[in-house]
């Protein structure tokens, strides 16, 4: 008898609640029902039963704004308590460039009314934090297949790694972004047609 696949989730928040946005900018997303919607998705997909082994979710804030510092605190003691789910947050960071004139290209770094610094903030790891721990959980065997949940086309060179160690990849894709990514993998679905399975 063959043991069902075991199952790992491997979410970038803010491509997936952005991507989400973008479709409804009304959407509630509701996080209790996520991991089960995908597993099933994925059941469905490899044709044969499977293990949820867990979600691993990947974050950023901005430590300067104070409405950050309510959703790191959410993210770090609500989020990561549901079954299965495991968070990374970190820090976002000032961007290296002023912003620029488009007609002259000068840097302006300050605001001519309050000087306050102008560079935003970016995000700084994700992606190396989410690529590492798809390959190291993969080294020490913690799952047979991995759902990727994100857009960004910086997955595909993990997804071919993973593939060709014969771990499968399945793509929780919003199309038509992420169309690279779900190309490589080994199965995708369509996760604008399950939002209402999640909706708060």
């Amino acid at each position: 008898m063959i043991a069902p696949a075991r199952i790992r989730i491997f979410v970038d928040f803010w491509n997936f609640s952005l991507s989400l946005r973008r479709e409804d900018d009304a959407f509630m997303l509701d996080w209790k029902p996520v991991a089960g919607v995908m597993v099933a998705e994925a059941s469905q997909l490899l044709g044969a039963p499977v293990i949820y082994e867990a979600m691993h979710v990947y974050g950023s804030y901005d430590p300067a704004k104070p409405a950050d510092g309510k959703f790191r605190n959410w993210f770090t003691t609500w989020l990561d308590k549901l079954p299965g789910v495991h968070t990374v947050m970190l820090e976002r960071q000032k961007k290296r460039n002023h912003i620029t004139c488009p007609q002259c290209h000068g840097e302006v770094k300050d605001c001519p009314h309050c000087h306050a610094d102008l560079r935003g903030t970016e995000e700084k790891g994700i992606d190396t934090r989410m690529a590492t721990d798809l390959v190291s959980l993969a080294w020490s065997n913690a799952y047979d297949v991995a759902i990727i949940v994100s857009s960004d086309r910086d997955f595909v060179p993990v997804a071919d790694f993973l593939q060709s160690k014969g771990i499968k990849v399945i793509h929780a894709a919003f199309p038509p972004a992420g169309s690279q990514l779900s190309q490589r993998c080994w199965g995708n679905f369509n996760v604008i047609n399950l939002m209402d399975k999640f909706r708060r």
